[in-house]
């Protein structure tokens, strides 16, 4: 399995910022990818998920009615709409894919917003 993130930058308070993870080399159906974050000095922490077999999602509280999380199961990619984005997101983001659990992951993409 392959992930492959892109559509991080900066971008100021308020701003918005479209995540792509581009999924290749699996076979199953029933999968779930997640997106996690990771701030310098700080834990990473799960942002969203997705599951592919019932598109069901989940959110983490501080991310809640700002960000969206979807997928086009043509081009195997799934997205991270992030709208009014604060300080706080700033981040290196990174999708993983699993089935009981988180089992690969992408090298990251940076997200930097700045005030």
């Amino acid at each position: 399995v392959q992930l492959v993130e892109s559509g991080g930058g900066l971008v100021q308070a308020g701003g918005s910022l479209r995540l792509s993870c581009a999924a290749s080399g699996f076979t199953l159906d029933d999968y779930v990818i997640g997106w996690f974050r990771q701030a310098p000095g700080k834990e990473r922490e799960g942002v969203s998920c997705i599951s592919n077999l019932d598109g069901r999602t989940n959110y983490a509280d501080s991310v809640k009615g700002r960000f969206t999380i979807s997928k086009d199961n043509a081009e195997n990619t799934v997205y991270l709409q992030m709208n009014s984005l604060k300080p706080e997101d700033t981040a290196v983001y990174y999708c993983a894919y699993g089935v009981s659990r988180y089992n690969y992951w992408g090298q990251g993409t940076q997200v930097t917003v700045s005030t």
